[in-house]
């Protein structure tokens, strides 16, 4: 019987397996007797009584699994649930009916590296140099799954990791980021993906989504029959075009164009993926000790996407840009469907998960997210402090998957190992000359609910243009309110102003000092 995700022959399977399967190797107290008698049976008693109590103490205090799963360029209204007409979504449709629905949730940056940055550090991503797709993280920087690790957990990634190389002697691997196994592309990546295997290429066969739910499942698959507690990060490569749906799922929306037909497609077979992650969870009975957390990467592509009305799409720092859609479920603590209405932000991940697991760290780095918890179960009803978003403008780096996956896997067959810098991500822990404290290029804004401040900085100028939206009566930020509020704008324009320096410093690297 083949292994279904690497096609072993050999009957093994498990995580591990490759280690024992060549082919896989690639993928992967009384005087008196009555007296005596009843001390005994009341001592077996206590024992048994104090070992119940304990084992009752541990089932209560045990570390939830943490499963973090993100999208790759869907947009807030590409969700059934979210109005979309035509998309069909009926797993994601389930767990927003039974789960906790954010309805103001935001990508830390309009496109795709920088936010997955935030999901791994809490903190903004112009912090340690991740400006926009393809600049790698900094290896210097606190991930989730090295904290996670502190605390006994498993950890592993699974799909697009954007953040630097999935070569194994990379600083910015997976690997190198805290992950025990991971099976990650550099990019979005389609049918028939070649993926790294802890370095080793390896070519897998089926939808992108299919094939990164089946290679997380094998792992967790591991870590419940172990009973270790696990983060495990599945990050799809849908539905970032190109777009290529498989037949069965375009021919779900007959009538379309194909253009409509390949992304509705992604997003259908992407959902069919997320359903399977999510009834595996009850098939192994872990579902209760579970935090299962989705969200996309970025606002909705334009044209074929859906911001669900709002202004801009992927790569504005409007809402369309940043709006996403997320649940999350935790049976175990939150038997209710809820919907959280307060404005939340990838940042927010880590300091919710380590809340979460009780992780407490000694030293860390400024944090831009906090802890939803209080949100969560009930004790507050907005976040503790704004929100601040700064896209710089710099260019995005190519990291073309399909091509690199490729020329790995032919140096590989012939026992060599590709040293070009760029694809090693050899410098991402360099810090380049000191930026200064007084000028931030670009597009920043300031989320201070129901208040957005945007400031627009013209790179070669230096000229400085601001508008202030109420997203609370104007969601698409169509009416300009700065000259109507000055009282409020100056204190806002400090805020983020402060705050946009704050970044500055870190990037010159003062956080590793």
């Amino acid at each position: 019987m083949k292994n279904a995700a690497s096609g072993c022959s050999a009957g093994l399977s498990g995580w591990r397996h490759a280690d024992r399967c060549n082919p896989c190797a690639q993928f992967f107290l009384s005087s008196q007797p009555a007296e005596r008698e009843h001390a005994a049976r009341m001592k077996s008693l206590i024992a048994l009584l104090a070992l119940a109590a304990v084992t009752s103490q541990a089932v209560t205090t045990a570390p939830p699994n943490i499963v973090l799963v993100m999208a790759d360029d869907q947009g807030w209204g590409d969700m059934a649930y979210n109005g979309h007409p035509r998309v069909r979504t009926p797993n994601f449709d389930s767990m927003a009916k039974s789960g906790i629905r954010f309805d103001q949730f935001h990508a830390a940056a309009p496109v795709c590296s920088p936010t997955r940055g935030s999901v791994m550090t809490g903190r903004t991503p112009n912090r340690y140099g991740v400006f926009s797709w393809g600049h790698p993280i900094r290896p210097q920087e606190l991930t989730i799954a090295k904290a996670l690790k502190t605390a006994g957990y498993r950890t592993g990634h699974f799909g697009k990791w954007h953040l630097g190389s999935v070569q194994a002697a990379s600083p910015a691997s997976p690997g190198a980021c805290g992950f025990d196994e991971w099976v990650s592309a550099p990019n979005f990546f389609d049918l028939d993906p070649i993926l790294s295997v802890k370095g080793r290429a390896t070519e897998f066969k089926g939808d992108s989504s299919d094939v990164t739910a089946e290679v997380a499942i094998q792992f967790i698959r591991e870590c419940a029959r172990d009973e270790k507690p696990f983060l495990a990060v599945v990050w799809f490569g849908s539905p970032h075009s190109p777009h290529r749906a498989l037949e069965q799922d375009a021919a779900l929306y007959e009538g379309l164009t194909q253009a409509e037909k390949n992304f509705y497609g992604e997003i259908t077979a992407m959902d069919r993926a997320f359903g399977r992650l999510r009834n595996e969870l009850r098939s192994l009975d872990i579902e209760q000790d579970t935090v299962l957390w989705y969200c996309s990467d970025n606002g909705a592509l334009p044209k074929i996407g859906s911001s669900g009305g709002r202004r801009g799409n992927k790569g504005k720092v409007y809402e369309g840009g940043l709006l996403v859609p997320a649940l999350l479920e935790w049976p175990a603590q939150f038997q209710e469907a809820k919907v959280i209405s307060a404005p939340c932000v990838t940042s927010d991940i880590l300091p919710t998960v380590l809340d979460i697991a009780d992780v407490k760290l000694e030293k860390t780095p400024p944090l831009d997210g906090v802890s939803l918890l209080p949100l969560l179960n009930g004790e507050k009803r907005s976040r503790s402090m704004p929100i601040g978003f700064w896209d710089s403008g710099t260019k995005g780096i190519g990291t073309p998957s399909d091509v690199w996956m490729r020329d790995l896997l032919e140096a590989q067959k012939k026992g060599e190992e590709p040293s070009d810098p760029l694809r090693l991500a050899a410098d991402a822990g360099k810090i380049g000359d000191p930026v200064p404290l007084n000028k931030f290029p670009g597009h920043s804004a300031w989320l201070d609910w129901p208040w957005k401040l945007h400031r627009i900085e013209d790179k070669k100028t230096g000229d400085v243009e601001w508008e202030l939206y109420d997203l609370s009566a104007d969601p698409d930020e169509s009416r300009v309110l700065f000259a109507e509020q000055p009282d409020r704008v100056p204190q806002m324009q400090e805020a983020l102003e402060n705050w946009l320096e704050s970044v500055a410093r870190s990037l010159n690297g003062e956080d590793y000092r």
